[in-house]
């Protein structure tokens, strides 16, 4: 590997930005593609192009063959990262089934009775108010945001940070009658129809979950349909 193709990756890397390493098998040329801009000895045609596009979605290696030449894909995503709003105990069974997953956890909550280490061993706590801590956390593509309260004055100031954003997905707990609530509130607040639409809500597959872990698998579910960008069925 070139010297400067070293700095760009280790760069990349540093910056959490979604990244792919393209080497031809055959001849050793390399190219870097970061955030879709690529450099390197391969000229990336549309073909290449879409096979480092699945890559990146797959978020794993992959070899392409094209031309007669064979290259080998290595993908350097950031980690993938999960923000629960609300520390609650839905959000007790999700965390270690999204860490377990390959997410990054974090809970938000300010309310220090809800978000202790004895009810989330391991995970990441955030005392802040979830707006605040939202803001903070640079939301990117690589991001799931979750928020599960059912309190307007935590869930709210998250989904405002979070539809103001690109995560990959945006779940509220709440029912129907919760949700059509909360869009009159978030339109109220001036959040456009189109961004609203992005929630998932009521969160989770419709899988007829009740418990707190049937909830938890059902949203984890979810999340993977969209982060693969698959649409999700719960139907043959």
């Amino acid at each position: 590997m070139k010297a400067a193709t070293l700095k760009a990756l280790l760069k990349a890397r540093l910056d959490k930005a979604a990244t792919a390493l393209i080497t031809d098998l055959k001849s050793g040329a390399q190219a870097l593609v970061v955030d879709g801009a690529d450099s390197g000895d391969i000229k990336l045609g549309p073909a290449l192009r879409r096979f480092v596009d699945d890559a990146l979605t797959a978020d794993r290696g992959i070899t392409a063959d094209l031309d007669g030449r064979r290259y080998f894909i290595q993908v350097f995503n950031p980690p993938r990262r999960l923000i629960i709003v609300g520390a609650v105990h839905i959000g007790q069974v999700f965390a270690p089934m999204a860490a377990l997953a390959g997410y990054e956890v974090i809970v938000v909550d300010p309310r220090g009775a809800f978000a202790t280490e004895a009810r989330f061993p391991g995970v990441t706590l955030n005392s802040e108010w979830p707006d605040d801590a939202l803001d903070a956390l640079d939301i990117d593509k690589r991001t799931a945001v979750v928020t599960l309260t059912h309190d307007p004055k935590l869930d709210d100031p998250a989904l405002k940070v979070a539809l103001a954003r690109d995560p990959f997905y945006i779940g509220a707990l709440g029912s129907k009658k919760t949700h059509a609530s909360r869009v009159k509130r978030l339109t109220a607040a001036g959040i456009p129809a189109q961004a609203i639409e992005r929630i998932h809500a009521p969160v989770g597959l419709d899988i007829g979950a009740v418990s707190p872990a049937e909830i938890a698998v059902s949203i984890l579910a979810q999340m993977t349909a969209a982060l693969h960008r698959k649409p999700a069925r719960t139907e043959p």
